[in-house]
């Protein structure tokens, strides 16, 4: 057996996570993909194509997630959304805050990304106060309540608490005939959900859905299939290379951005990486960048005022909170997670709607009792 050197497959993960990422930027910016705005068209205008888009994109990543899993390409079981602790409280919690916050700074990580690359300088401002929160989050001093009191409501699922696994010991099945049941019960439910209604089927919306969907199943693929290692030289236990969470992943818009933060801040210490979610950050934005350009649609955008100012930042600080409490976002929990039939991704991605439907509820109020 060839030893592999581990840094050799680093330009492979860090280049195909910009790549999947960029055609994530250019298509999100084209359809308009946005999970906040899909909340906020259903709750404000009872218009489902956006919410559509986003099911459809779960879906697309389900089927194509389980299917490499079940073709021996990848261990969906190497990533941190299917393991055995099930820290129910953060989910919940972050997942509410995150919904609370992305409405609050008019969008969720990915869309705050593909709007600083269409020239938004409030999203400028939200990234920056959303890494800030989410690596105080991770290593800081928010980080002290995420694991002194969130983290201690846990329950140990033995097996995994994805959900293949979870019906495998509750019925005594075997685990490859429930991710089949599963996949087709789960995936075909929010397809069909998707694709039911006739006014759904433009070319955006069925651009956005599948697109968004096949990119999260390629992060799968060029983070647990070209960036594994069997057997890393040093620790002699197999490893992925160039990812933070040092486990394979797919994509995700909170983490990363606060571990771009923390490369900016020490570029001169050689054991700080561009990693595949860093890589995918920056991949967004330079899409969004090129389609805004190419469309001409690139334009300026600042505050209104203090007050929206102000808005903004606290969205960004409860998304950074919100989206490392609760493993990820709209995209790292509500698509990536969901595509490994996670529980605890499912029970996020609910919480995250409910946190946004709730907010935009109590913002319209306010703006009634205003007027």
């Amino acid at each position: 057996m060839t030893e592999v050197n581990p840094a050799t497959l680093v330009p492979y993960v860090t280049w195909g996570a910009f790549v999947l990422a960029f055609i994530f930027g250019f298509v999100g910016n084209r359809t308009n993909f946005c999970t906040m705005g899909a909340v906020s068209d259903v709750v404000n205008m009872g218009d489902w194509n956006r919410m559509r888009m986003w099911l459809l994109a779960i879906a697309v990543a389900i089927v194509g997630a389980q299917l490499l899993e079940l073709g021996g390409v990848i261990k969906l079981s190497n990533s941190i959304y299917p393991g055995p602790n099930f820290t129910w409280l953060s989910y919940i919690v972050g997942g509410l805050l995150f919904g609370i916050g992305m409405t609050l700074g008019s969008g969720c990580g990915s869309k705050t990304l593909i709007r600083v690359g269409g020239g938004n300088l409030k999203s400028l401002v939200v990234v920056v106060f959303m890494a800030i929160a989410a690596y105080m989050t991770l290593r800081g001093l928010f980080g002290v309540f995420r694991v002194g009191v969130l983290e201690q409501a846990s329950v140990q699922l033995a097996g995994g608490q994805d959900l293949p696994s979870l019906a495998s010991r509750l019925l005594g099945a075997e685990r490859t005939t429930m991710v089949w049941a599963a996949m087709i019960v789960v995936a075909g439910a929010l397809g069909a959900f998707a694709l039911v209604r006739r006014e759904f089927w433009t070319f955006d919306n069925l651009l956005g859905g599948v697109v968004v969907g096949l990119v999260i199943v390629g992060g799968w693929y060029v983070s647990g299939k070209l960036g594994y290692v069997a057997e890393d030289p040093k620790s002699l236990q197999e490893a992925w290379v160039a990812t933070n969470t040092n486990r394979m992943e797919s994509l995700s818009f909170v983490a990363p951005q606060a571990f771009f933060l923390e490369l900016l801040m020490l570029w001169t210490d050689t054991s700080r990486i561009l990693t595949f979610g860093i890589a995918s950050a920056i991949g967004v934005v330079a899409g969004s960048a090129c389609y805004a350009l190419v469309s001409r649609t690139f334009r300026w955008e600042s505050f209104r005022d203090a007050g929206d100012m102000g808005r903004h930042i606290v969205g960004g600080i409860l998304m950074g909170f919100g989206g490392i409490v609760g493993l990820g976002c709209t995209i790292g929990q509500g698509i990536t997670g969901f595509s490994t039939l996670a529980l605890g991704s499912i029970i996020t991605f609910c919480a995250i709607i409910v946190g946004a439907a709730i907010t935009m509820k109590v913002e319209y109020w306010r703006m009634m009792r205003e007027a």
